[in-house]
């Protein structure tokens, strides 16, 4: 499911203009983006948990020509699903 597929659903379920549902869905995920950014972690009850994890730098090597190479340090987003959504998922109860 795409973002715009997303806002559709949505509206159709919900009965709200297509604008307002784009409006609600980006608003959701700029609060994430940004409380990522802050170094928060954003927990959803039920789906699972964003959070920004720390990879320290390190030296690697090209698989082709086998030169050392310089990884830097980075931040990644991660999520972890929620007990709830993997259950519904693999067509379990809760």
């Amino acid at each position: 499911m795409t973002k715009s597929e997303l806002v559709d659903a949505l509206a159709r379920r919900d009965g709200v203009p297509r604008v307002t549902a784009e409006v609600v869905v980006n608003a959701v995920f700029d609060q994430v983006r940004d409380a990522l950014v802050r170094g928060e972690r954003v927990e959803i009850r039920g789906f699972g948990s964003f959070a920004a994890k720390e990879y320290k730098g390190y030296t690697g090597r090209n698989p082709r020509s086998g030169a050392e190479i310089v990884v830097k340090p980075k931040v990644l987003p991660v999520f972890k699903v929620g007990k709830a959504l993997r259950s519904r998922v693999n067509g379990e109860s809760e």
